[in-house]
């Protein structure tokens, strides 16, 4: 099973109050101005973690103006003589609900030296889960897949992805009403965990953040380097935001990564009938996605397929159910298909490129906070391209050079007609600060591929180190299991020690790591926030 719950792009959580939280707007005895209560009870793992909510302003350029709630979770340090400070966590997203991450960190074996030295503060961002949601209004009955963008298979399904993208941003502007998310950036997120590290009583703070967390690390160490102490990103955007860049290096990550996937598959060819050879799966893969494009199986069409092997590269732990799905499917079967889409949290969605308008009185759809959440992150970062002729040159050139998913990568997301431009321009990442960014990287990659790594690594300069991993899959440090990477990392936050160079981690002899029913827990909730 995948070992963690990286958030992966696409991002689906259910939107949910503040009931239960102690606030406190005075200083705590600690020298912090947070009072520390129970958490939600649909908090995963509650019970070992502590909640609180802080008002931070809504807009930064009216620092006294109206607030809005972020809440915060932590799993203390429980050795006094140890603790040096905290360790605030993103798992990424834009949108991915953070309230767990302690708890689900220290269940996927984060080292209990990690855990005394430091404080595991866990957030719920800006507009997300218990934190002001913000909402487009999504539906349970609405057809949506979520917010990585089909895979286009011509010309005209570009065009028709361009309307119902524009449908979509239309529709987050109408339900809009409270005016926060244009306010949802990863600046303002940074400065949210600013204004969080005051209230905590802390001079500095460290960072762990993996995926779209690695740009709001990049972030904040850009921002407030002064205030940053030892900094952590994990399988790196590229940068401080998830731009179209970004979107599109989706396809050059999979071609990357599917070849490891491949060669797990000829060798159990006798069981899932895939290929006798890396090559013969690869052909089976176009094969299948292309029959299914004319003629779907159980609602699963070409596009959804494309998708679920996407996901399918983000670990190991995902080959088998990844295999069986297509086994299923290249076998016709259906009531296999339904069952095995069962067991998975996003069920049988509509058609992406037939998006209609939500049906009044329906039930707010539970992925709805956690897609609204990241488009508007998203779209308000950056400006993203408008012209559609313009996706549809790129569509064509990616098809060609990344044929396995790079005409969904380069396709049109709402962000092309989002109805308001960023409110400033996206963080650029600052080499001049302390030597303390440590750049986690797999060499395969499904969605943040390594040149994400090296961009960043070089963007830092002197501040980076970057430690490429010979591993497959999405998340490096505990989502993994590569001992190099592992050592590394927990000296560097337990003891300061700093690579003096770049390093390289050799493959890990131990992979595809079974960890019972916690692990298929964490699986599904990855899915749930990659959306449809």
């Amino acid at each position: 099973m995948n070992r963690g719950r990286i958030l992966g792009i696409g991002v689906a959580v259910t939107a949910v109050g503040l009931a239960g939280v102690v606030m406190a707007p005075a200083f705590a005895e600690d020298g912090g101005a947070v009072e520390w209560g129970e958490c939600p009870e649909d908090v995963v793992g509650a019970a070992q973690l502590e909640c609180a909510s802080v008002a931070v302003p809504r807009d930064y350029e009216k620092p006294d103006g109206e607030t809005i709630e972020v809440m915060i979770s932590r799993l203390a340090s429980t050795d006094a003589e140890k603790r040096r400070g905290v360790l605030m966590l993103n798992p990424g997203g834009p949108g991915g609900a953070g309230l767990s991450q302690p708890a689900d960190m220290s269940g996927l074996g984060l080292p209990d030296s990690v855990k005394d030295s430091l404080d595991l503060i866990g957030m719920d961002p800006r507009g997300v889960g218990h934190s002001t949601p913000v909402s487009c209004g999504f539906t349970a009955d609405q057809d949506y897949r979520g917010n990585v963008p089909p895979y286009a298979v011509d010309d005209a399904a570009v065009v028709k992805q361009a309307k119902a993208a524009k449908k979509i941003a239309d529709q987050c502007a109408e339900h809009d009403t409270g005016g926060l998310m244009k306010h949802m950036t990863t600046a303002n997120t940074a400065r949210d965990m600013d204004f969080i590290r005051e209230a905590l009583g802390e001079k500095k703070v460290n960072f762990y953040g993996a995926s779209y967390g690695s740009g709001l690390g990049s972030a904040y160490a850009s921002m407030f380097p002064g205030n940053s102490d030892r900094i952590v990103i994990d399988s790196n955007l590229g940068g401080t935001a998830l731009d179209w860049g970004a979107q599109r290096r989706f396809g050059q990550g999979m071609e990357d990564t599917f070849p490891d996937f491949a060669a797990w598959a000829a060798k159990r060819h006798d069981s899932y009938g895939l290929g006798e050879s890396a090559d013969a799966v690869r052909e089976n893969y176009f094969a299948l996605a292309e029959r299914l494009d004319e003629e779907p199986v159980a609602e699963i069409d070409g596009g959804l397929f494309r998708f679920n092997m996407f996901f399918t590269l983000y670990g190991e732990g995902n080959y088998a159910p990844g295999a069986q799905l297509w086994q299923s499917l290249a076998e016709s079967d259906e009531d296999a298909v339904r069952r095995q889409m069962e067991k998975q949290p996003l069920g049988l969605p509509g058609v992406a490129d037939s998006v209609e308008e939500p049906s009044k009185g329906s039930e707010p759809s539970p992925y709805d906070n956690g897609w609204s959440s990241y488009l508007a992150v998203t779209c308000n970062d950056v400006d993203w391209p408008e012209d559609v002729d313009t996706y549809r040159e790129q569509v064509a050139e990616d098809r060609e050079t990344y044929p396995l998913f790079g005409a969904a990568g380069a396709n049109v997301s709402p962000c092309a007609f989002w109805n308001n431009d960023p409110v400033e321009p996206p963080v650029e990442i600052v080499d001049e600060g302390p030597e303390n960014v440590l750049v986690l990287q797999n060499q395969r990659d499904p969605a943040t591929p390594h040149a994400g790594g090296e961009m960043v690594r070089e963007a830092f300069g002197d501040r980076a180190r970057l430690v490429s991993v010979d591993g497959s899959g999405h998340g490096v440090y505990v989502y993994d299991d590569n001992p190099c990477a592992l050592n590394v990392t927990t000296k560097y936050l337990v003891d300061g020690e700093f690579p003096d160079a770049d390093v390289s981690c050799e493959a890990s002899k131990k992979s595809g790591l079974d960890l019972g029913e916690d692990a298929q827990r964490l699986r599904d909730q990855t899915l749930e926030r990659l959306g449809r």
